[in-house]
Order: structure tokens, then C-alpha cells, then sequence
């Protein structure tokens, strides 16, 4: 069986939403997803955020997938935002 690629949402550090390696509008987001889910054989999204993003940004991301019926969502931090721990010094 073939392992396909996980389809990833990112949302860059500027706000812009990339879809896979795509930058997306918004707008069009949803339909992309549409047409890519309907040829995959998993429904999994992984919905990447920069630790700059705010909290809310994401959380209208994720609403807008759950109101599309998009349900199985993965979070994923990229690092660069903050820490738990002073590790760097």
C-alpha cells in the first residue's frame, strides 16, 4: 500500500495560508481542499502554525475546515515560537 503524503495546511508566520507547497487565498482554500480530499484515501489534515500565529488565527482556520465537514484535523507547532524552557541560554 502506498503511504500518500500527509495533506498539509500551513499558516506562515505572515498570515499567509499555504496549502501543501501552494500558497492559497483564503477564498479558495475550501475548494482546494474539496478537490484534493475527494482523489486521497485518508481524510487526515495536518494544519501547521507558526508560533507567531495568533491563537485565534488558527482556531478560525480549524473552523473553517470543521464547517466544510473537515473533521480530521492534526495540529502540528512549527518551533520558532515561544518555549517552555530557557534552553538556548
Amino acid at each position: 500500500v502506498e503511504t500518500e503524503e500527509p495533506l498539509t495546511i500551513t499558516i506562515a508566520a505572515d498570515g499567509r495560508l499555504v496549502l501543501m507547497t501552494t500558497e492559497t487565498p483564503p477564498n479558495e482554500l475550501i475548494p482546494k481542499l474539496r478537490a484534493i480530499a475527494a482523489e486521497r484515501v485518508t481524510d487526515k489534515i495536518f494544519l501547521r502554525a507558526d508560533g507567531a500565529i495568533p491563537y485565534e488565527r488558527v482556531m478560525q482556520v480549524m473552523g473553517a475546515l470543521n464547517a466544510a465537514g473537515f473533521r480530521n484535523i492534526g495540529l502540528v507547532t512549527d518551533t520558532g515560537g515561544p518555549t517552555l524552557d530557557d534552553a538556548d541560554g
